[in-house]
């Protein structure tokens, strides 16, 4: 293990856990990478967990902290399945985005501390395409002010490409990870910014592959060729768990390496 003083820590992050398929997938997936990559932190994005692929239950939220997970980030759906909201004012380490409407439940920041790192974890929803979330990049700025450590993750849950790569040069130099989620498909530009920030503009999705972003793939082909009027579904189907692996300096909290994780059932 790393984590020893002087030296670096590992951070793990999970991307969008989706469905059942990726409930499955992390049961079987975490033990291994855990045992493999033995980080300090385990962070994973939930928001997809749920059974429709849409919103996490607090029975999820509480099976995923069993198998080790330290913190859980959310996305546009957070408030999807209604049972998660009482759920989300617990004070549990779980978070929605900071952007979120004025009186949603929950909030967008929260800490874990572990080995004497206490790390900051910041969830925000990106605009373009999600219009109704407040500017992430002037939240940004105040959230990242508020923390007291400099080990700080944040998951830009985001649409557009452009605004994650935005949001990594807006945040270099003042985190330790910008990681991108939301579009399930994972991106080949992880990096290291100038400033010791580790980026990658989108994580990618665990959970079924074969079809088209988790959702049946003959559904979705319906929904573009115009065939019939069809409701998504998950798709039924072996999943995958794809994320990434940061070494993070314990004293500045700058990021020195970072690379993609892969697991499939």
């Amino acid at each position: 293990m790393s984590e020893t003083p002087g030296g670096t820590y590992g951070l793990v992050f999970l991307g969008d856990i989706m469905g059942e398929p990726g409930m499955a997938a992390v049961r079987q997936g975490i033990p291994v990478i855990l045992a493999q990559e033995q980080p300090l932190f385990l962070v994973v994005n939930a928001e997809n967990a749920a059974p429709s692929g849409k919103g996490l239950l607090p029975a999820q939220a509480e099976e995923l902290y069993a198998l080790g997970v330290d913190a859980i980030t959310l996305g546009n759906h957070a408030f999807d399945e209604p049972a998660i909201e009482p759920y989300l004012n617990l004070g549990k380490p779980i978070i929605r985005p900071a952007n979120a409407p004025m009186n949603a439940p929950g909030r967008g920041r929260t800490s874990v501390t572990k080995d004497g790192i206490t790390l900051h974890l910041i969830n925000l929803c990106g605009q373009v395409f999600m219009k109704e979330w407040e500017d992430p990049f002037r939240a940004a700025l105040g959230l990242v002010k508020a923390c007291d450590s400099p080990h700080i993750l944040v998951d830009f849950h985001a649409e557009a490409t452009s605004e994650k790569i935005a949001m990594g040069w807006h945040l270099d130099g003042q985190v330790s990870l910008v990681v991108g989620t939301h579009t399930h498909v994972a991106t080949a530009d992880e990096q290291i910014l100038p400033g010791g920030t580790a980026y990658q503009t989108d994580v990618g999705m665990s959970g079924p592959h074969g079809g088209v972003i988790g959702m049946d793939r003959s559904a979705v082909l319906a929904k573009f060729t115009k065939t019939s009027l069809v409701r998504f579904r998950v798709h039924d189907g072996p999943g995958m768990i794809h994320g990434v692996r940061v070494d993070v300096d314990r004293v500045t909290g700058r990021a020195q390496a970072i690379r993609r994780l892969t697991w499939s059932t």
